[in-house]
């Protein structure tokens, strides 16, 4: 039987839901209600820095949060305190997260809902919005590698509906049909912009079409629909898994956060807004059928009153956070123990190519929860055929042809190893990550610093020039990555050194972007043993040795300097092969220029804001008095890499490697 609130439209159909189910929905949607109208006060008080109101919307993060097992992973927005509060978790704890204290979530390091927590399956946002979509679908795509049935809920409001990752995510999830529900808040402003300036279809739910998607419109200001329309199609995603877009109708009463107002909000829709209520107006429809008295309703508010006020007073005696920079330091990776594998297996000559091929088969075999992820890796075996013959021996469910969008796979790769299952993603080039630039440095980086949730995800890094491939194909833009705090990168320049430093990236739980430099792959061949082996990250190699320069470089440009070396038999010269460039070997740098007294690096990157500048100004700060000459630096020069054969070898600093190595020896 149906019934309908006096004052406006909203319909409680509590069919099949007895009286102890209604209480609970009555229950769970006032208590994020109670906070935030407190925080609101603090807030006028000066006693929290900002807040992002979700009154008006609280139906919906509850009504999903409830509809799901507790082991069912939920990824929310900054107004979703409701899925917090209906996971039950202590109060205390969230006043000290939002208040910059220890017994928070993120050790004072971020604020907000910007955190997760694998007690109890949370996955935050972070402010960039779309990545979590992504996230999503790699914590699914766990659940269904390990047959678990299980479903994934991951919100976004209309705005970031917008965003790239949106489309990339549901094409992802449809296309592998993966068990997600994305539910869309549609509170009709993107802080201040309407809807109708954010998408020009009538319903966010008829995208689903376009994704050939199932989808939902859902009155978000009704519990009652929210909880069981959320339930029902929960288990029918668990039998059948598939993603399905739940477009929820609701409205924020008010800004964006708090700084921000809604002046811009016409004043009768407001009013009309106010009318559908989803606190009051359940609370009221209790009443009416007798549910809950107004006895009931008082006891139930001063219970959580004073919960509330208990847990605040808890946050607020909390001692205030005392910086320890070892402790910051420490936790911007997780704790790594390297386990040397070495073996005597017999030895063959190979190409710098098969090594990557043989170290991500030796892996593979070594780890079942391993997942390669690409475009074009299965049955074509890759751009370069690295994987040719994977999918005969591993199946598709392990080596996984992707959509062209490099965002949404990094960030399911993310939730992988949220999920508890390693990733190696193949961008096709190296160029080709700045497409899914944003999840690598502010999500794969970040997340074991911020909430200690580490990115269990290798990058492989195809790149380079002098293959004439032009300025999309021959980048080799470790720079980017090297600056950015949470992620390592390798780069071998001999068949030995990628076998065995692969190896050693897919058993690191921190992101690895690796770097295999194109014209190394059929180039360079090197005795490589035949079985699995590891090399320690942070250990360069020291090639050759001399007394009259240090030469520091890796990748190509070591084969460069072997090269200038053999033309110039009067130079003796240490010859440093990086290997890693996050861990840095600066003890192996230092004591070889400490030896010589003069040092030049080289690398193949443009010069300005290359990792040699940071390596020329380490070794000034700590080896100054051991200098007989100015460090010099040699890289590429100031342009994209062009494609004409001559452009590109005028481009590349091989040819002036000669010239300033021999003009550093007679200084």
């Amino acid at each position: 039987m149906s019934h309908t609130s006096a004052s406006n439209n909203i319909i409680f159909n509590t069919d099949h839901l007895d009286t102890n189910i209604l209480l609970d929905l009555y229950k769970a949607i006032l208590k994020p209600r109670l906070i935030e109208e407190k925080m609101l006060v603090l807030l006028r008080q000066g006693k929290i820095s900002k807040w992002f109101s979700g009154i008006g919307q609280e139906a919906i993060a509850v009504g999903v949060t409830l509809a799901l097992n507790s082991e069912e992973y939920i990824l929310p927005m900054h107004r979703n305190l409701g899925v917090f509060t209906a996971r039950n978790i202590p109060l205390y704890r969230l006043f000290a997260q939002w208040q910059g204290k220890a017994s928070g979530f993120t050790k004072g390091r971020d604020r907000s809902f910007h955190f997760g927590t694998q007690a109890y399956k949370i996955v935050g946002m972070i402010s960039h919005l779309g990545p979590q979509l992504g996230v999503a679908d790699g914590i699914a795509l766990a659940s269904k590698l390990k047959n678990t049935n299980q479903v994934t809920a991951v919100f976004t409001g209309e705005g970031g509906t917008s965003e790239g990752d949106f489309h990339e995510a549901l094409n992802v999830a449809s296309v592998w049909q993966l068990p997600v529900l994305f539910c869309v808040e549609n509170n009709g402003y993107g802080l201040s912009t309407p809807t109708n300036e954010q998408y020009n279809c009538q319903h966010i739910a008829d995208k689903g079409i376009g994704y050939g998607m199932e989808s939902h419109i859902i009155d978000g200001n009704n519990i009652v629909e929210v909880y069981t329309k959320v339930s029902d199609i929960a288990n029918s995603v668990r039998n059948n898994p598939r993603p399905v877009l739940l477009e929820f109708k609701t409205f924020r009463m008010r800004g964006h956060e708090e700084a921000s107002g809604t002046k811009y909000v016409p004043q009768e829709l407001m009013d009309a807004w106010a009318l559908k209520d989803p606190v009051a107006n359940f609370e009221t429809f209790l009443k009416a059928k007798g549910i809950l008295t107004e006895i009931d309703e008082a006891a139930i508010k001063n219970a959580f009153l004073n919960e509330i006020n208990e847990h605040l007073n808890s946050a607020f005696a909390e001692e205030v956070i005392v910086p320890d920079e070892t402790i910051e330091l420490n936790d911007v990776y997780q704790k790594f123990e390297y386990q040397e594998i070495t073996n005597n297996s017999e030895a063959k000559e190979i190409r710098f190519i098969d090594a990557i091929s043989e170290s991500l088969k030796q892996s593979m075999a070594r780890h079942q929860d391993l997942i390669l992820m690409g475009q074009d890796i299965a049955e074509y075996g890759g751009a370069f055929k690295i994987t040719e013959g994977f999918v005969e021996q591993f199946g598709k469910e392990r080596v996984r042809n992707t959509p062209i969008c490099e965002s949404a796979i990094i960030e399911a790769a993310m939730g992988l190893s949220i999920a508890g299952m390693k990733s190696v993603v193949e961008m096709q080039f190296a160029d080709f990550v700045s497409s899914g630039f944003n999840p690598v440095v502010n999500y794969l980086s970040k997340s074991h610093y911020r909430w200690g949730q580490n990115a269990h995800v290798v990058l492989r890094m195809p790149c380079g020039g002098g293959v004439a491939a032009g300025p999309f194909h021959s980048q080799t833009n470790e720079a980017w990555f090297t600056k950015t705090p949470g992620l390592k990168v390798v780069y071998p320049a001999f068949p030995y050194d990628a076998k065995g430093l692969l190896n050693t990236a897919i058993n690191d739980p921190n992101p690895v972007l690796f770097f295999e430099h194109k014209a190394l792959y059929r180039s360079i061949r090197q005795e490589v043993p035949t079985d699995y082996y590891t090399l320690p990250f942070g250990k360069a190699s020291l090639i050759r040795e001399g007394n009259d320069v240090s030469i520091i470089s890796y990748g190509a440009a070591v084969h460069w300097v072997l090269e200038t070396l053999d033309t110039n038999a009067h130079i003796q010269a240490d010859v440093i092969d990086l290997r890693t460039l996050q861990p840095l070997d600066t003890e192996t740098i230092y004591a070889s220029v400490k030896k010589t007294g003069k040092a030049i690096i080289l690398h193949e990157d443009t010069l300005f804001g290359g990792i040699a500048s940071d390596i020329s100004a380490l070794i000034m700060e700590h080896c100054f008095e051991y200098l007989d000459a100015p460090v010099k630096r040699v890289g590429s020069i100031e342009t994209p890499v062009p494609f004409a054969a001559q452009l590109e070898a005028q481009y590349l600093p091989k040819n002036r490697f000669d010239m300033a190595l021999n003009e550093l020896i007679k200084y």
